[in-house]
């Protein structure tokens, strides 16, 4: 989905080529320096136990137990960052609580080699001490990018917390059949980056002020580029027009809570 960037202040504006925009928040040095906080608060506790559990292991032997402690310390350093932002899409627990996440520079889905490339790049960030390069790069740079995000192609940005709440108006009662394939549903949640799914929901919820060709070519570009991520069974996406296509994978990837209920009623 072709989308062009404005950067405007602490704010990134994606626009598609029928426009269709979406901004989004860049986070500030400070709210990214909280988060860090308490990711090394959470780091330390972990290390500490571990610490712990090698003293015990040290009573019978103290060799054991060096080798332990260093290799854990090393696997949790390296990992934590890693394995927490490719599961979790873009967060740590730091960045859940301060209610940041990481993105793709250019809207696409977070790749993997792009969280390890800047998470192995904070060695540097972290020179000479206390995150100064990374910090005084936050501060210099349009886009509040550290080097470790410049050379991975990644910012970072404040998560949306309105969008689940306006699914409820945007689909009302009508009947998703794409709940008929829930391996297929988790498929495509995975398979979408946040920021399509973000500006596919103010495509729908600004529907009514697009012309009536530019609404339908808005959509036709939405639903084409989500079929492509996944596809479903033709008998179940046959004769459904491409605006109700788009809000059924909105409602898909927003509220599955709902939609699941939605569909247990009308199968009964």
């Amino acid at each position: 989905m072709a989308t062009v960037r404005t950067d405007i202040g602490n704010t990134l504006t994606f626009r598609s080529s029928d426009g269709v925009s979406f901004a989004i928040p860049l986070a500030g040095p400070m709210t990214r320096f909280l988060a860090w906080a308490i990711d090394v608060a959470l780091l330390v506790a972990i290390l500490m136990i571990a610490r712990i559990a090698a003293g015990i292991v040290g009573i019978v032997d103290v060799g054991i137990a060096v080798g332990f402690q260093l290799a854990f310390n090393f696997l949790v350093l390296t990992a934590y960052p890693i394995v927490l932002e490719w599961f979790w899409r873009g967060r740590t627990v730091g960045k859940r609580m301060m209610g940041l996440r990481v993105v793709d520079e250019q809207g696409f889905k977070l790749r993997f080699e792009q969280v390890v490339l800047r998470n192995l790049l904070r060695i540097v960030d972290r020179l000479p001490l206390f995150y100064l390069v990374g910090g005084l790069s936050c501060i210099l740079t349009r886009r509040n990018q550290r080097l470790g995000d410049i050379a991975a192609g990644t910012i970072v940005t404040y998560a949306a917390k309105t969008s689940v709440p306006n699914v409820e108006s945007i689909m009302g009662d009508k009947y998703n059949s794409l709940r008929k394939h829930p391996h297929l549903e988790a498929r495509l949640r995975h398979a979408t980056p946040p920021l399509a799914a973000a500006l596919a929901l103010d495509a729908i919820a600004r529907r009514d002020d697009f012309d009536p060709d530019e609404r339908l070519s808005v959509f036709k570009q939405f639903a084409d580029y989500f079929r492509d991520l996944v596809s479903f069974p033709d008998e179940d996406v046959i004769g459904i027009g491409d605006e109700q296509y788009v809000r059924n994978v909105v409602d898909t990837i927003y509220n599955t809570r709902a939609g699941k209920r939605r569909s247990a009623a009308t199968s009964q």
